[in-house]
């Protein structure tokens, strides 16, 4: 089997094994998608040391800067970038520089630190994280209710015994509760104290302590009001905040771990005639290695001996096995097919082109972008204001009160809990929970709390074709042009390979009820196709070349039966449903629209014709796809990525927003901000809509907490509001933002 090659001849047929002047080219242009290790080795500086560290207790903008600027001040460190989303921190440091002190550098300044271990970060640990907030939430919401039922007798007017005894109860109920369920803002805050920080954990965390001291110091000297109803509360929305924070961001994995999961441990290498398996860090260029049919290449390299197809699909995103043979050179990740393969190799380990596609993947996850929330570029000026506000009022009040420390407390425990950022904290969750939830019903997934924002501003589209455009599934076109007699044979050969063009044919005649012909000593020749015998006429299902058709420039196979002429067999792949709207109305919303792809260049020419798509690229590799997209950001475009395969992963990661269909190879999806759960591509046009609605109705939530603010905090400073009020505003504000998030429609 095989595809054509292009008009333009930069990627023939190749010819059988043995004519090596001929088979350096590889089959077709969307086989130079799988980059070859030579050039990717001179795309970056691999010199020096790159020591990756684990962050699990970072969790705002405030530790980014932390982390960067001690780890910037040690020896030897080029530089160091945080990626809050995976937890961890990428450092470029001068060789000989050890992770070692780097982690007790950070380990000074508060924060656990330890070198990258895959196992760590595990989808169990994430969830084990997750299921401890739930926890803690729940635990929060029973108490609350039932301490607001308790409150109820109080301000319905019980005094003396029984009002003391009702606050007595809510004691015993809340002041567990807020132990247990404030641990996470206590253990930050303390982490910080420790080490010289005020974090935004700290003034939480004083809100809650004082709360809870003047409502048990009210409760033990029959004062009127208590306030554990007020932190239980503010415990319980504090976690929700932290929760819906939390679920952005560990939704989204890494695509680099992706594509370093496709490495193989373990290579054969030929040493002295016998074959011995190594760990494949071990293996250095010049090395000759095995491969048999099922496994995958675990280095670059140059086949020297055998003959076979590969399964590129995890490189380049197209379905179609391509020519192996001497000559050809292979990239680590692809899986041979058909037969042994030997192969001496180029590049192994970090500077192999999986390795390197990593890299590029690793570097865009990790690259800073001016649309970080806005709660978190606050979060520095945070901490010294509330604290400044809180300490000031108690100072003013003790003195104006001639020394009431009781009331000066009060007041100051107000400030702390009406300064509360538990609305700001939701201003963008609440939103993206609510946007999420309706694009959900349109078969979109939202993975990354910024997408939305992102997605607002996007002027320029990019599609990949096969498995995004298209379903990646190939369909004949011209079997009308086949006898009932020529089918049968065609049947009968197609039914005897597992290569994607045969088992569509074979399917096509199941389909139609075509009964495959008996034929004689039918087998797979691995890299060319399928033969059979009729009668002692020789019948051929494949390769051009070896067919002896011509060539031609679209998706085809060919069938030969004796000394007659060979019959093409045309395939297109059928387009997704929706994908003719998706673009119809992304033109209308006068968006720049781009159609590229790894495949050959009439297939992608008349799609792009069929959908009214002006411009297109044909045979891109990866790193041409991601060279574009950062082209067009460097012009000033917001560009939105639509792709589904491996070779898109860097052009996903680096792109304004992404987004991959959910049967995307797995590192596509993780690569993306956004996942179509279904097969229409429609409501990706719906998303840019909504995403609109969605950055206006976060600007109105800050708005929102900022008018609240405003007039909340000079009413707790003048000593108008108790703890309690403070906590009831502190709520209602909250619901007000939720409220407003679900105004999306």
């Amino acid at each position: 089997m095989t595809v054509a090659p292009a008009a333009n001849g930069l990627a023939s047929s190749a010819p059988p094994a043995g004519e090596a002047e001929h088979v350096s080219a590889s089959a077709c242009p969307a086989c130079l998608a799988a980059p070859s290790a030579e050039a990717l080795a001179k795309s970056g500086d691999l010199r020096g040391a790159r020591i990756m560290l684990s962050l699990p207790t970072a969790h705002c903008a405030v530790c980014i800067t932390d982390v960067e600027r001690e780890l910037s001040r040690q020896p030897g460190v080029r530089s160091a970038r945080v990626n809050l989303t995976l937890k961890r921190v990428s450092i470029d440091a001068e060789p000989g520089v050890e992770a070692a002190p780097l982690v007790a550098a950070l380990d000074g300044i508060g924060y656990e630190a330890y070198e990258l271990d895959p196992g760590l970060l595990s989808a169990t640990e994430t969830d084990k994280r997750g299921r401890d907030l739930l926890m803690r939430i729940g635990v929060a919401g029973f108490a609350m209710m039932n301490i607001m039922l308790l409150s109820i007798s109080v301000w319905s007017g019980a005094e003396d015994a029984t009002r003391d005894m009702f606050h007595w109860i809510s004691a015993a109920i809340a002041l567990p509760t807020v132990v247990f369920a404030g641990q996470p803002f206590f253990a930050s805050a303390w982490a910080g104290l420790r080490h010289g920080r005020v974090n935004m954990d700290v003034p939480i965390s004083l809100a809650l302590i004082l709360a809870s001291s003047i409502s048990l110091y009210e409760t033990a000297h029959h004062g009127h009001q208590a306030y554990f109803d007020a932190a239980v509360m503010l415990s319980f929305f504090l976690l929700v905040g932290r929760y819906l924070d939390y679920r952005t961001r560990a939704v989204a994995r890494s695509a680099a771990e992706e594509l370093a999961a496709l490495e193989v441990p373990r290579a054969t290498v030929l040493r002295d005639g016998a074959e011995v398996v190594v760990p494949v860090g071990e293996l250095v260029p010049g090395d000759i290695i095995r491969v048999r049919p099922g496994g995958r290449i675990p280095a670059d390299g140059e086949v020297t001996e055998g003959t076979s197809e590969t399964d590129r699909s995890l490189l380049t995103g197209e379905s179609l096995p391509v020519y192996a043979g001497p000559g050809v050179t292979l990239s680590a990740g692809e899986v041979n097919l058909t037969g042994p393969l030997t192969l001496r190799v180029t590049a192994a380990g970090k500077d192999s082109s999986l390795h390197r596609m990593a890299d590029l993947v690793a570097t865009a996850e990790s690259a800073k972008t001016k649309y970080t929330s806005l709660a978190e570029r606050a979060a520095r000026a945070y901490s010294p204001l509330v604290h400044t506000l809180a300490f000031s009022s108690f100072l003013i009040w003790l003195w104006i009160t001639g020394g009431d420390v009781r009331h000066a407390i009060n007041i100051a425990a107000a400030v702390l809990i009406i300064t509360c950022p538990c609305a700001l904290g939701l201003a963008v969750p609440a939103v993206v929970t609510a946007a999420s939830g309706r694009l959900f019903r349109k078969g979109l997934l939202i993975k990354d709390g910024t997408a939305l924002e992102r997605l607002a501003e996007v002027d320029t589209v990019v599609f990949d074709k096969t498995g995004t455009l298209t379903m990646g599934a190939p369909t004949p076109e011209n079997l009308f042009e086949l006898t009932p007699a020529q089918f049968a044979l065609a049947a009968a050969l197609a039914g005897a390979s597992s290569h994607p063009l045969a088992k569509a044919l074979a399917a096509a005649a199941q389909e139609r009820g075509i009964v495959p012909a008996a034929l004689d000593d039918l087998h797979e020749v691995p890299g060319y196709g399928v033969e059979g015998r009729l009668d002692g006429a020789i019948l051929r299902l494949g390769r051009a070349d070896w067919v002896g058709a011509e060539a031609g420039s679209v998706t085809a196979t060919h069938l030969r039966i004796g000394a007659e002429a060979p019959v093409t067999l045309r395939f297109a792949d059928s387009l997704r449903p929706g994908a003719e709207a998706a673009v119809t109305a992304l033109l209308a919303q006068k968006k720049r629209v781009l159609l590229v792809s790894g495949d050959v260049e009439g297939a992608v020419a008349a799609l792009a014709r069929r959908l009214g798509i002006a411009e297109w690229h044909s045979g891109a590799r990866p790193e041409e796809k991601a060279a574009l997209v950062a082209e067009m950001t460097g012009q000033g475009a917001r560009v939105l990525m639509v792709g589904d395969g491996l070779n898109d992963t860097a052009a996903l990661a680096s792109a304004h927003v992404s987004i991959s269909p959910a049967s995307a190879l797995d590192a596509a999806r993780t690569a993306s901000d956004i996942v179509l759960l279904g097969q229409d591509l429609a409501p990706v046009a719906d998303a840019v809509r909504i995403s609109v609605q969605a950055r206006r109705r976060i600007k109105q939530n800050f708005a929102l907490s900022g008018l609240y603010n405003v007039v909340a905090v000079p009413i707790a400073l003048v000593g108008l509001a108790t703890p309690l009020a403070a906590a009831l505003a502190m709520s209602a504000s909250s619901i007000t933002v939720s409220l407003n998030s679900l105004r999306l429609k």
